[in-house]
């Protein structure tokens, strides 16, 4: 069949960019959780199972993923992503309980794994090797400014229209938007290779015998558990230490996703002059400093600028890695991108980790499981010789 899009690369890109801020809808599960919490009066232990019904599908279905992607390629497999969010997006108004919302937030985690699976190798075949980084940089730099509007959408929705469940219906429009452009742009997906078989659970996992995307999958894990971790724990530090009611404090998680909208715009254009390890390395020293700030800060202006400073710097840090990854093996771009999305099962595994500890002693020393994340992935930098 012929395609129309071959010699106009923009409007291949306009699809994947737009499914990146898709991708972003997954992120609204932090300030969801503390709206959640406060209708249903939750414990910790008990409203991190709602951001682990999301992060969970990241270890289950990535694979199977990768493995759908040989049968019935990226583009069909991103509307199936999509479809799954749609129907997501509608259960909160059909049944608001603790139930409804885990189903809700479990399809949407299914839909975003099976999204984020799919896209980035749709853009790694549609982009130049060398701009692979600085591309994939702009998708993080869209998706943050979706993540950036979630809370403000959902402040909005309950403050001006009385039912912050209103968010929902804007991201269900959104995403069948999504769909059309997708069929009407059809980015241009490169025919299979018949010579090469399909991927496998057996090939994939084979993977993990190299030491290298073994550390991709670590980092990606812990910068996932992190961003989940900041995300719900944001608005309840100000609310704790600042005594700011629940509709200002989820401006805190809009000011850490705007300055990660500023940080991956700055990266997608430094990244492609400068070494993305040491922009690694850098940039990961500057979350741990921050995080200090937050962890001590007894000031309004002092949290405010920390949050800020740990939301610049943990920017790039997915993009980078996954780049890295998808670099190291061009050949299994499938393989690896199932392994690396799988890898974002860590807002799954962290935040959990955290709430219990949260509930066994205290808020601060719950956030202690972040500072340990961000020391681990420092050290990991430092493994990388590219």
């Amino acid at each position: 069949m012929p395609n129309n899009q071959q010699n106009k690369p923009s409007l291949v890109l306009i699809p994947i960019f737009l499914n990146f801020f898709i991708m972003g809808f997954v992120d609204i599960v932090g300030i969801a959780t503390n709206y959640v919490k406060k209708d249903f009066l939750l414990s910790d232990t008990t409203a991190s199972l709602i951001p682990m019904m999301v992060f969970v599908w990241f270890a289950i279905c990535a694979v199977p993923t990768g493995l759908l992607m040989d049968r019935i390629g990226r583009k069909h497999t991103v509307s199936v992503a999509l479809i799954i969010t749609a129907i997501a997006m509608g259960i909160p108004f059909a049944s608001y309980s603790y139930g409804g919302i885990l189903l809700a937030f479990a399809l949407l985690g299914i839909g975003n794994t099976v999204l984020q699976v799919s896209l980035n190798p749709l853009a790694a075949f549609v982009v130049r090797k060398e701009k692979l980084t600085s591309t994939l940089t702009m998708g993080q730099f869209i998706k943050a400014i979706s993540s950036f509007l979630g809370p403000i959408l959902m402040g909005a929705a309950a403050v001006q229209l009385g039912n912050w469940r209103l968010t929902f219906l804007f991201y269900g429009l959104a995403t069948v938007l999504s769909i059309i452009v997708l069929h009407t742009m059809h980015p241009n997906e490169p025919k299979a290779d018949t010579t090469v078989s399909s991927s496998s659970f057996r090939k994939i996992f084979a993977l993990l015998r190299n030491g290298f995307l073994i550390r991709c999958v670590v980092v990606v894990l812990l910068i996932v558990g992190i961003d989940v971790g900041l995300n719900t724990s944001i608005p309840q530090l100000l609310m704790n230490r600042l005594a700011m009611p629940l509709e200002d404090a989820a401006l805190g998680t809009s000011l850490y996703f705007a300055t990660r909208t500023v940080g991956t715009f700055v990266g997608a254009i430094l990244l492609v002059k400068l070494s993305a390890v040491k922009f690694l390395r850098g940039t990961i020293a500057l979350a741990v400093l921050g995080f200090i700030g937050i962890l001590f800060g007894s000031s309004l202006w002092v949290v405010l600028l920390s949050i800020a400073l740990v939301g610049l710097a943990c920017a790039n840090v997915f993009s980078i890695v996954f780049s890295l990854a998808m670099q190291h093996d061009m050949k299994h771009a499938n393989e690896i991108s199932a392994l690396m999305i799988m890898g974002v099962s860590g807002g799954a595994l962290v935040l959990p980790l955290q709430g219990l500890i949260t509930d066994l002693t205290s808020f601060t020393i719950g956030l202690l499981v972040i500072l340990v994340s961000m020391v681990i992935i420092g050290s990991i930098s430092y493994k990388f010789k590219y």
